[in-house]
């Protein structure tokens, strides 16, 4: 009974360090793939909402040519210091279907 037991802890362990490898190489991939930064200016904020209205340029990432659209944010914090008329610099994926900005910052100049 020991010898089994102490064959299923080193086959458990060799299964936790081959998930571990398996899933290091997605977490970099994604955090090196981050989608492509746009600009854009500020139309409307819905801070109760947690939504933004951008006038923005081409989305190259989700293949979306320039007009002027309503976003959600992944986070309602990054609405804080936004005002209407700011030109910005932003990231949005498609999150479950939505499109959703997952970074933004004031453009200089």
């Amino acid at each position: 009974m020991n010898k089994l037991t102490q064959m299923l802890a080193a086959a458990a362990l060799a299964l936790a360090a081959h998930a571990q490898a398996q899933t290091a190489p997605v977490a970099n991939a994604t955090a090196t793939a981050a989608a492509p930064q746009s600009e854009g200016e500020v139309r409307k904020i819905d801070r109760a909402q947690g939504k933004l209205t951008l006038r923005h340029g081409p989305l190259d990432n989700l293949g979306m040519p320039a007009m002027t659209m309503v976003f959600k944010v992944a986070d309602p914090k990054l609405l804080d210091g936004l005002k209407e008329g700011d030109k910005v610099r932003f990231t949005v994926e498609r999150l479950n279907g939505a499109f959703t900005v997952t970074a933004i910052e004031a453009s200089q100049g």
